[in-house]
This record gives structure tokens, sequence and C-alpha cells, in this order.
């Protein structure tokens, strides 16, 4: 005698009848729906000192989530909760004494 299986899926299961764990529903990302990246190009630094004072000046921002310098290509890539105000990114890379040339294309 052999046992039969029931393989229709059970209410209440996390995977939907096609057997997905996705229903179609997009997905939910915590905490990245509310971040806005924005990489800008920043001319002069040359080394790792130089991503630190960058670094350093722009994470002094209201709302500055992370950043990430990288002196062999000039960009520096800021993570914040909202959109920033180029004049104040242009503050802080003046203050480390390089020069913001803009957002990278």
């Amino acid at each position: 005698m052999t046992a039969e299986t029931d393989n229709t899926p059970s209410t209440g299961s996390c995977c939907s009848p096609t057997g997905s764990c996705h229903d179609g529903a997009a997905d939910v990302q915590i905490g990245q729906a509310d971040s806005v990246t924005t990489v800008y190009q920043v001319k002069g630094m040359t080394c790792g000192h130089c991503e630190g004072a960058v670094s350093e000046e722009i994470s002094g921002i209201a709302g500055v989530t992370s950043v990430a310098a990288v002196a062999a290509t000039g960009l520096v890539t800021v993570t914040s909760k909202a959109p920033l105000a180029e004049d104040a990114v242009r503050a802080a890379v003046d203050e480390a004494g390089y020069e913001l040339l803009g957002t990278a294309a």
C-alpha cells in the first residue's frame, strides 16, 4: 500500500500557488526607499588621506548616511536621506581643500 501526498499549497504559506515565494508584488527594501545616492566628481584627490578629508567633511552635512570617495577616479558617492543642496556639498569639499566639479555623468 502506498501513501498519497497532497501537493496543494496550504493557506498561510509564504509561497504563492505557483510555488514561487513572490506573487508579483514589489520586493520590500527597508531603508533603501528613503535614501538618495548621488555621485560627485571632485578634483584634486590623490591619496587615501584626500579620500578621508573629503569623506569627513561631506559626512558632516545633515542627512548624509554614507560617503565613499575614490581618489583614483575622483568620484565621491554620497547616500543621504534626501537630495542634498549642491552648495552644501561644494562648501564641504572646499573646506576639505578640493574642488567640486559637479555631479558625475
